[in-house]
């Protein structure tokens, strides 16, 4: 029987990506284990591989489209002894299966009226529904029309089957204050005219990158902290302790230290190593620092897991790792989501400072400029000193402004008086 090769999901978050090359061709035998595709999702390009054996009877997408749906059919493998030809004859017509698919869910809306049950029964419904860890059952319809006019659709009883709202049930019911919808405004067109152009088509990655930044900046209320520090304290001990790795091979860059003082200085003030979740907040008790990492296609956001607890020449190793693989796109979904706070450092460019956006669900992110030869007052003393100026950026619904700043003080001082991120 033929098998359909499906959009696989590479990734928890993955709702579609690039079928970006086809490393087998029609009527290729296959193993388990065989590499068959590459596929570019949001962030990295991974590697698809076989599961079944058998032969690639036929090829339904081809190599190079974007936007091909988790779960979408993309080929079609004959099992073992099984004509290809006719394998791909009777499969494809499959492939184009699920074009009619929202049929069926846009009948189930309309017989409301029909569904509804006895009063009697009504509670059991509603009661499920609501149970802990399951999500309010609605249809996309009910689901729209609340949102548009602001009903809660978790005071609802639902009357369709197992409890599921449907439009009927919102007939009538009081609308609540909600907080507005954050709308992605439709990006207004641009027209070159007769200037010289090229228009270069947007990869998943600045595609995610434009999606999530916009909703952060709509949804986020940011407020910023800036603080000057001096760093010769810091950076006399970066060269004794290069002297001291060098034997090892590992050289520690200004960028490493500052990802263990802001990893520190999340764990001595817990009360910004949090992110909003609506209702409750997450508090953290380890600190994971997402480092912003410029590739060609886009900023990616690698982290250090466990920074806080980590030597500054284990950040360094891994540090290297992660940021030689996410300029190569081979860097593993768990590698870049998650995290508890960011780091984006703009320094080696001779930016003095600069106040960065929020990564949701992230409560804050740290903005590192340039360290540069200023005057600056030391022991009551008019003297030149290498001073940076770090920005964070707070998210106002998780992080109060006294907590914010109390943040900036312990990184300021971890900084400043190094030692103690060794101790």
């Amino acid at each position: 029987m033929p098998i359909e090769l499906k959009m696989p999901a590479l990734s928890p978050t993955m709702e579609e990506g690039t079928l970006a090359k086809w490393l087998v061709k029609e009527g290729d035998e296959v193993k388990s284990g065989d590499i068959l595709a590459e596929i570019e999702t949001d962030k990295a390009t991974m590697e698809f591989e076989a599961v079944d054996e058998g032969k690639i009877a036929k090829i339904l997408v081809a190599e190079g489209t974007d936007g091909v749906k988790v779960g979408a059919p993309i080929a079609i493998l004959a099992g073992e002894g099984e004509d290809v030809s006719k394998a791909a004859a009777g499969a494809a017509p499959k492939a184009e299966a699920p074009k009619p698919a929202p049929a069926p869910a846009a009948k189930a809306e309309e017989p409301p009226k029909a569904a509804a049950p006895a009063p009697a029964l009504a509670p059991q419904p509603a009661q499920q529904q609501r149970d802990e860890g399951q999500r309010i059952k609605a249809s996309p319809l009910a689901k729209r029309i609340a949102a548009d006019q602001g009903i809660d659709l978790s005071s609802l009883t639902g009357s369709g089957p197992g409890g599921r709202i449907v439009k009927a049930d919102l007939e009538g019911a009081p609308a609540v204050a909600a907080a507005p919808k954050a709308a992605t405004p439709a990006a207004a067109s641009v027209e070159p005219g007769e200037i010289p152009h090229e228009v270069v088509k947007l990869s998943n990655m600045r595609k995610t990158i434009a999606r999530r930044l916009t909703e952060s900046k709509q949804t986020i209320p940011h407020y910023y902290l800036t603080v000057d520090i001096q760093l010769d304290a810091l950076l006399k001990l970066r060269s004794e302790l290069n002297k001291g790795l060098e034997p090892r091979g590992i050289k520690l860059s200004v960028n490493d230290l500052l990802i263990k003082a802001l990893a520190m200085a999340l764990i001595e003030v817990p009360t910004a190593n949090v992110s909003f979740g609506g209702d409750h907040m997450v508090k953290y008790s380890r600190a994971d620092i997402s480092v912003a990492v410029a590739t060609e296609g886009g900023l990616i956001t690698p982290i250090i897991v466990g920074a806080d607890t980590k030597s500054v020449s284990t950040i360094a190793k891994e540090m290297q790792d992660l940021a030689g693989r996410a300029r190569e796109g081979k860097l593993q979904p768990q590698e870049y989501q998650g995290g508890t706070a960011s780091i984006s450092n703009l320094g080696m460019f001779g930016t003095k400072q600069f106040d960065a956006v929020i990564n949701p669900p992230q409560g804050m992110i740290m903005a590192v400029g340039a360290g540069e030869k200023r005057p600056y007052v030391v022991n009551d003393s008019l003297q030149i000193a290498t001073v940076m100026s770090a920005s964070g950026s707070f998210d106002h619904r998780a992080i109060d402004g006294a907590e914010g700043a109390k943040l900036m003080a312990a990184f300021k001082r971890l900084i400043e008086n190094p030692l103690g991120m060794l101790a």
